[in-house]
């Protein structure tokens, strides 16, 4: 008894001893990088890697690495070679999960086919070439609700042609024809209101929408660029599973 008990409390103390080391780590690297590089963003959170030594400093959806003093920052992907697994970016996949039942839906133009029992959010520009692509897939789909979340990032002109289609009589039937056929919905009316958008642009920033389109499923998962009509079929497909 008396053995075992040592041995359980040695347990202890070592675990004990490392929980102290992490923190003071921790305290640390977050004490030198305030004061060495005061224009740094806020840091969120101090955790170790994989990596012996090396520590993830996530600020925000930003990650970059440093050793345990705060001495070295590190900018990159930590890649694991059994695996081949990017670790950086599915640690940032995972900080910028879209809860699909938390989505503004009133911010988007929707459009439904069939019963719409499916659902998907794009991230979309109406001057995205590979954005038309997609829709044309889109098209094919379905039993699907597709909301429409209009991002324009590409330029001034985006902004402009996003707000003629959101301020159509009927925006989804403007962005098809805009999209597949090509044809532009009147000028917007001075006093539409185009909230949406500016409220769909920092969405976007938020959830790290780097370009467009950008798929969203139901379970979250997310995939940019236009990918075939059978890949969202099996993606839509997993994510109902999880579902």
């Amino acid at each position: 008894m008396t053995t075992t008990f040592l041995r359980c409390g040695a347990a202890v103390l070592g675990l004990s001893t490392l929980m102290v080391a992490a923190w003071a780590d921790e305290a640390t690297i977050r004490k030198n990088l305030a004061e060495r590089l005061p224009n740094l963003p806020k840091v969120d959170e101090v955790s170790k890697t994989p990596i012996p030594g090396l520590f993830e400093v996530r600020m925000g959806t930003e990650i970059v690495y440093s050793d345990e003093s705060g001495s070295y920052l590190v900018q990159g992907a930590i890649l694991d070679t059994k695996s081949r697994t990017d670790l950086t970016q599915a640690r940032i996949d995972k900080l910028t999960a879209i809860d699909f039942a938390n989505l503004p839906l009133k911010n988007a133009v929707v459009i439904k086919q069939g019963t719409g029992a499916r659902k998907l959010a794009i991230f979309v520009d109406p001057n995205c070439g590979y954005c038309k692509r997609l829709e044309r897939d889109l098209v094919a789909l379905k039993d699907v609700t597709i909301y429409n979340f209009i991002y324009p990032i590409l330029g001034p002109d985006s902004v402009a042609k996003s707000k003629d289609l959101w301020c159509a009589k009927d925006p989804g039937k403007a962005w098809r024809e805009w999209m597949v056929d090509g044809k532009m919905a009147s000028k917007a009316p001075a006093n539409c209101d185009t909230a949406a958008i500016d409220a769909n642009t920092e969405m976007g920033r938020k959830y790290r929408v780097q370009g467009t389109p950008a798929v969203v499923f139901e379970d979250g998962t997310r995939a940019p660029g236009a990918i075939p009509g059978a890949q969202i079929e099996s993606r839509m497909a997993a994510a109902a599973k999880k579902g």
